[in-house]
């Protein structure tokens, strides 16, 4: 098993931590437990460089000012490993998204099919959205926990629209209809998810699986 790299390792390590202070759902934390347990063993390392969409632009804008050294910690480790990254566009599939939302948005997997490590039993990975951008309604097997790093909306199930603010951490449970849409700010989030409690995984039209 090759040995994980020191950034990559204090990303996951801030992630253990920021989900862990942020998350307050019982499931949301019985699920965290899990994954990051599960992530104490690495998986295979991808090599190559990574690759930027025009709306990472907006990665700059992103501040989490709000007197949080965890989330402060957990952005800053993201911002050493983004580089590496190969960001991805998801196809609405459902006619819900806004006409904005293709060039709009981009999906990261830090860990997870096409991350930086390369395994199926554990996702970990980050959505970024250009301002009034609205990301499609969708659903996938795997459960899901949201730690949210900026303004934005969501919205899961029968619930309205609803505003986690940054440091907002909600649950998904597995296939469950959700979706998020940015305001007058971009929109940036972090998310895990547990494929193994699912029915497999929920690839795109390139083949990559999308949250």
């Amino acid at each position: 098993m090759a040995q994980r790299a020191e950034q990559l390792q204090l990303l996951i390590d801030a992630a253990d931590v920021a989900f862990d202070e942020h998350a307050r759902d019982p499931e949301a934390r019985r699920s965290l437990g899990q994954a990051f347990s599960v992530l104490q063993t690495s998986g295979g390392q991808r090599s190559g460089e990574g690759r930027r969409l025009p709306v990472c632009q907006f990665l700059s804008k992103i501040s989490v000012d709000v007197g949080s050294p965890v989330l402060g910690q957990l952005l800053a480790r993201f911002q050493a490993v983004e580089p590496l990254l190969i960001w991805r566009h998801r196809q609405d599939i459902s006619g819900t998204a806004s006409e904005n939302f293709q060039d709009g948005h981009a999906n990261a997997m830090i860990v997870g099919p096409g991350g930086l490590e390369e395994r199926n039993d554990v996702w970990f990975g980050a959505t970024l959205m250009a301002p009034n951008v609205r990301y499609p309604d969708h659903d996938h097997a795997p459960e899901e926990i949201y730690l949210v790093m900026s303004e934005g909306e969501f919205r899961h199930g029968d619930s309205g629209w609803f505003s986690p603010g940054i440091g907002g951490s909600f649950y998904n449970p597995p296939g469950i209809r959700h979706a998020m849409r940015s305001t007058d700010q971009p929109l940036f989030a972090f998310w895990v998810l547990l494929p193994e409690r699912g029915a497999g995984s929920t690839p795109n039209s390139n083949g990559q699986v999308q949250p």
